[in-house]
C-alpha cells in the first residue's frame, strides 16, 4: 500500500482525481469521476463506498461526492509527490513541458514518504512545479495560489498566466507548441461565446483558444476588469 491509503494506489488515483474536478464544482458526480478515470460507474461507486467508509469522502446519493478534511489532505500527498516529480523531470533531467505531467503520473505512487522529502530537499524545496501550481506541504496543506481563470477576463483586460490547472497532456501540448508558458503575457482580443473560441493575443501575435483550455489558464489581471 501507499501512503498510508487504505486501497493503495487505486484509492489515491480516486482522491486526487476527486480533488482536481472540487475546483470546478463543489460535489463531484460519480459519472464525471468515472469518466476521467477512463472505469465504469458501477466500479467508481463501489469505490466511493469502501473510501466513504474509512472516512476519506462524502457521498451526497444522485448529487456527487466530496472529500473529507482527511480525504483532501490525503489528495494533497498525492499531489505534493506528483509536483515534485515534475520539477525532478523537467528541471533536473530536461524533458519536455508537456510531457512530465503524464510521467509524473507514473511515478507520484512509486515512493514512501521518507523518499519523497529526500527529493523535495534534492530539488531545494520548491514552491511551485514546472506549470505554475503550487506544491502542498508535508502535512498535506496547499499554499494558497493568487489569479482567476482567464475566461473571467472582458475583452480588452491584459494578465500574466500564472498556472495552468487542472493539467492534461493535451492542453498542455496545445500550450507548449504556442508558447503559452507561466509568465507570458496575455490579452483577451475578443470572445466567439457561440463556438467557444477566444481570441487571446500572446506577444506580437493572436491565438484562438477553445473556452476548455481558456478556463484552465490560472491568470493574474493586470487591470481589475471582468465579468463580475
Amino acid at each position: 500500500m501507499s501512503a498510508g491509503l487504505p486501497f493503495g494506489e487505486s484509492a489515491e488515483m480516486y482522491l486526487k482525481t476527486i480533488y482536481e474536478l472540487s475546483a470546478e464544482r463543489p460535489l463531484v458526480p460519480i459519472s464525471t469521476m468515472a469518466q476521467r478515470l477512463g472505469i465504469s460507474a458501477v466500479s467508481a461507486t463501489e469505490m466511493v463506498h469502501r473510501m466513504r467508509g474509512h472516512q476519506l469522502v462524502e457521498h451526497l446519493p444522485y448529487k456527487g461526492v466530496r472529500l473529507t478534511g482527511e480525504g483532501r489532505r490525503r489528495a494533497l500527498r498525492v499531489v505534493r509527490r506528483h509536483r515534485l516529480w515534475e520539477c525532478f523531470l523537467a528541471d533536473h533531467l530536461g524533458l519536455p513541458w508537456h510531457e512530465v505531467h503524464d510521467l509524473a503520473c507514473r511515478l507520484e505512487h512509486a515512493m514512501e514518504a521518507r523518499v519523497t522529502e529526500a527529493l523535495a530537499q534534492h530539488l531545494g524545496h520548491p514552491a511551485r512545479c514546472p506549470h505554475g501550481n503550487p506544491i502542498p506541504n508535508t502535512e498535506g496543506l496547499l499554499p494558497s495560489a493568487p489569479g482567476v481563470p482567464l475566461a473571467s477576463l472582458e475583452p480588452g483586460a491584459s494578465a500574466v498566466l500564472q498556472r495552468v490547472h487542472p493539467e492534461s497532456s493535451e492542453v498542455l501540448e496545445f500550450l507548449a507548441a504556442r508558447q503559452i508558458l507561466p509568465g507570458a503575457a496575455l490579452t483577451v482580443e475578443s470572445v466567439n461565446l457561440s463556438d467557444q473560441l477566444w481570441a487571446v493575443r500572446v506577444g506580437d501575435r493572436s491565438e484562438w483558444i477553445a473556452q476548455g483550455v481558456v478556463n484552465r489558464l490560472i491568470v493574474l489581471p493586470d487591470t481589475p476588469k471582468g465579468r463580475g
